[in-house]
């Protein structure tokens, strides 16, 4: 029996995973609305907490960050004036992080993001953010093509259960893995964990712990 192989496999790429310190970090999507409500990503809050890891290291190290966040209309999904639109609270951007708006699930599309990321002179990109199988794979398709090279945290993305079109649903989990297994045939190299991105970083990715539950983890 062959031995399944990536093509990237096949082409003897590096498949090492990029290093913060070392790429421009793409934040995309990680908004409100999906945390409740109609299109509610599954372990929405481990994400988050991963991604906050990414984004501390980036802060430490001097890194790029760039912030997408999908714009709908006035009262529907991703009203960007309304909290549902906004970027969580743990990954709010600080004054100095380009926020880029995007309007299709291509980040790139109709934005100015692929000449933000060309400014820097860096060609990895570490993408993470909601939802794998929609934003971050066409995302990291079109990267493909403009010449980047792809990481994804799957540690710091997420979707939705999906109905199968024959009365079923496919749960979430299933879809994360396949479009992940999707975008490491060609298109990316997939991190499951942070730890090899942060390098080694002692950083706490929890979520606003309340000062008491922190000082006592010093003891």
């Amino acid at each position: 029996m062959i031995e399944a192989k990536t093509l990237l496999q096949l082409a003897g790429a590096d498949l090492t995973p990029a290093k913060v310190r070392d790429a421009c970090l793409v934040l995309i999507d990680f908004q409100n609305e999906y945390l409740n409500g109609p299109i509610a990503v599954r372990e929405a809050d481990a994400a988050i907490a991963s991604a906050v890891r990414l984004l501390t290291s980036a802060r430490k190290n001097g890194a790029p960050v760039f912030h997408i966040a999908h714009k709908g209309r006035p009262g529907g999904l991703f009203d960007r004036t309304a909290k549902r639109g906004q970027i969580v609270a743990e990954l709010a951007p600080q004054p100095e992080e380009a926020v880029v708006e995007k309007g299709l699930p291509n980040a790139f599309a109709g934005t100015d993001l692929h000449a933000l990321l060309s400014a820097t002179g860096r060609k990895n990109i570490i993408l993470a953010g909601f939802m794998t199988h929609m934003c971050i794979s066409s995302t990291a398709r079109a990267a493909l093509d403009l010449g980047y090279r792809v990481t994804i945290d799957a540690s710091a993305c997420g979707t939705r259960d999906l109905p199968d079109g024959r009365g079923g649903v496919v749960p979430a989990a299933t879809v994360h893995e396949v479009a992940l297994v999707e975008l490491s045939d060609r298109f990316a190299i997939i991190a499951h964990t942070n730890e090899e991105l942060v390098e080694g970083d002692m950083i706490n990715s929890q979520r606003s712990l309340p000062e008491e539950s922190q000082s006592s983890n010093q003891r």
